[in-house]
């Protein structure tokens, strides 16, 4: 029987800011935990949360919607939701459906965007 796909969510608080640290896969059976997990930090108050990225191995649609949900929820109520060290593929991911800007900050997504294939940039 295969192993469900796990998903750990470490929140760190520190006054109205939150580091919340992502490890594992971030899929439609995670994707719930990690929407509760950041809506929890609105209902406690907290305007600002960073979410570190680096250990995320996997993200799939349902885990993108969690982020925008989020991103979406906290611009709302004034507050900042900001993703942080993505790998290769989730950056990859968030350039291709142009949401970089929204959850990783403008310079960040420049800065972390996907290189055009010399492909296409030969044309």
């Amino acid at each position: 029987m295969p192993s469900p796909h796990l998903l750990n969510v470490h929140r760190h608080d520190g006054r109205n800011r939150a580091l919340i640290t992502l490890d594992g896969e971030i899929d439609l059976t995670s994707a719930p935990l990690l929407h509760a997990s950041l809506r929890q930090c609105l209902c406690d108050g907290v305007h600002r949360m960073d979410v570190d990225l680096s250990t995320v191995t996997f993200c799939d649609c349902s885990g993108l919607n969690a982020f925008l949900t989020a991103a979406g929820q906290t611009a709302a109520v004034g507050s900042v939701l900001r993703l942080h060290h993505p790998q290769p593929m989730l950056a990859r991911l968030f350039a291709m459906t142009g949401t970089g800007p929204l959850l990783l900050g403008p310079r960040e997504a420049t800065l972390r965007g996907p290189r055009e294939p010399a492909r296409l940039r030969a044309r």
